[in-house]
């Protein structure tokens, strides 16, 4: 992989993907050039649909041509008559232990509600490595067994990208939630590598909650979190009910980081491909933008990632607003990424006019 240069040409590898999947990320990639970055972007035919047609799922040579990308930018996949796991292990599973994306990072900023934190969960140990399987399968007496796999190893760097995380933000707090009181062996060592790494950083703050405790917070009252750190599934499940308690999935980006850039990271929004919407224009783009958002920060061009948040951010509050006065909200897809991508080129132009 190249390494980038902050200000040069980023080459980014970009899978739109089935159903809304195009929808969004020609919205997204719209913002980025409002932003003022110019990125060269490599289209790759992948998902349920390529599926469905000749059977690929990842070849190895487009495994190889990503190694050498700065990044890689997807849409969403999945489509009806694929059957469950082939496209989530073949493709979004085989690209995080390829390419070592060990970091699934969810932030959450919903301004309304003062809600702005971050979820890292743990991306390539836990119930993703596939421990298990079968015995006596279709009889009554069947019994299947699927374990969760943690290494020293894999918690420890996923604990100390969460804590240089929560030191880099103002409030300098960092949460562990596992359910250590019943899985007495992973959420020991997952306790115990969060104690030890955490006493690294002296100045920050730490908590632990269990996962059940987590989740009646995060409805109640999730302004107590900055940074949470947690593993594979339990972070599945939170980030999930994490997008519906700030403002909807429609609005939850990710990130699928290789911390140390060995490899291009992945930034996608959750969403899913929606086959029930697509081709109505009617999806929601946020995501999908703020995805892209997170994809220019890691990249180094971090005040075009900023202008795009603050567009966002705007926009929501534009449409919350509306909706107050009775008014017609901003809604359609292409509707919402031009206002997005006006926004923007309005913040970054208002920035050039500062430095001036």
């Amino acid at each position: 992989m190249k390494q980038n240069n902050i200000g040069a040409q980023n080459k980014v590898g970009v899978v739109a993907g089935d159903g809304i999947g195009s929808e969004v990320v020609t919205e997204g990639l719209k913002v980025v050039e409002a932003a003022g970055v110019k990125l060269e972007t490599v289209p790759y035919d992948l998902g349920g649909a390529r599926y469905l047609k000749d059977g690929t799922v990842l070849p190895d040579s487009v495994l190889e041509e990503w190694r050498g990308l700065d990044a890689l930018y997807f849409g969403a996949v999945g489509a009806p008559g694929v059957p469950p796991g082939v496209i989530e292990r073949g493709l979004l599973l085989r690209m995080r232990f390829e390419l070592d994306l060990y970091v699934n990072l969810r932030p959450f900023r919903f301004p309304e509600r003062n809600i702005d934190m971050v979820v890292v969960r743990e991306n390539t140990e836990g119930t993703y490595a596939g421990e298990g399987g079968f015995l006596r399968q279709g009889t009554a007496c069947e019994i299947a067994t699927q374990g969760s796999v943690n290494t020293r190893h894999g918690v420890e760097r996923c604990v100390r990208f969460a804590c240089g995380l929560a030191q880099s933000r103002p409030a300098h707090h960092l949460t562990l939630v596992h359910k250590t009181n019943v899985l007495t062996f992973a959420g020991d060592l997952w306790e115990r590598t969060f104690e030890e790494t955490a006493a690294e950083y002296p100045d920050l703050e730490t908590a632990y909650n269990h996962v059940d405790a987590a989740c009646i917070y995060f409805v109640e009252s999730p302004q107590r979190y900055d940074v949470i750190v947690t593993d594979n599934l339990f972070g599945d499940i939170l980030t999930d009910l994490g997008g519906a308690v700030s403002g909807g999935i429609g609005k939850a980006a990710s990130a699928n980081l290789n911390p140390d850039r060995t490899g291009p990271s992945m930034f996608e929004p959750v969403h899913g491909s929606a086959p029930d919407i697509a081709g109505q224009m009617i999806a929601d783009p946020t995501a999908a933008i703020l995805s892209a958002a997170m994809m220019l920060d890691f990249l180094g061009e971090t005040a075009a990632a900023a202008a795009i948040q603050t567009a966002c951010d705007q926009i929501g509050e534009f449409g919350k607003q509306a909706e107050s006065q009775t008014k017609p909200t901003l809604s359609g897809t292409a509707t919402i990424g031009d206002a997005i991508a006006q926004a923007t080129a309005d913040i970054v132009a208002g920035h050039r006019g500062r430095a001036q």
